[in-house]
């Protein structure tokens, strides 16, 4: 039962990590939630598959920021902004004569916008901060 569990764990986590870079390129899928369950069904069921996400040169510092302090670095907010409403431009304007298209990739766009916004800016205070309060890092 357990190889079983562990299978399926591994499998979701690698469909959701195909389709968080999916999302990288697709503003409509969100690309941080894809990889956060990857995150937590690798850290079940496979060691090597959470080390290799968490280490990888692209994902593995948003991700422990992400976990670790719900907040994500300036930069990565301007990538996101940038990337999320250059897609939605340019897809609007291809799908312009389906005006309820265009106006549901708004809306996403515009709950995805205020979503990325409310999260907390990580900066090295953030980082300095937590390392005074936790016991284990002193």
């Amino acid at each position: 039962m357990q190889k079983v569990l562990n299978g399926s764990l591994i499998a979701v986590g690698i469909l959701s990590v195909g389709l968080g870079v999916i999302g990288i390129f697709l503003p409509v899928l969100p690309t941080t939630p894809f990889l956060l369950l990857s995150a937590a069904c690798f850290a079940r069921s496979s060691p090597r598959l959470h080390h290799w996400l968490l280490s990888h040169p692209w994902f593995g510092s948003s991700i422990k920021n992400y976990r670790e302090f719900r907040a994500i670095s300036m930069k990565a907010k301007i990538i996101a902004f940038a990337v999320l409403w250059s897609a939605i431009a340019y897809t609007t304007i291809l799908l312009k004569d389906i005006p309820i298209i265009v106006v549901v990739f708004l809306l996403v766009a515009i709950v995805v916008s205020a979503h990325i916004w409310r999260l907390k800016t990580l900066t090295s205070g953030t980082i300095s901060n937590s390392n005074e309060k936790d016991p284990r890092l002193t």
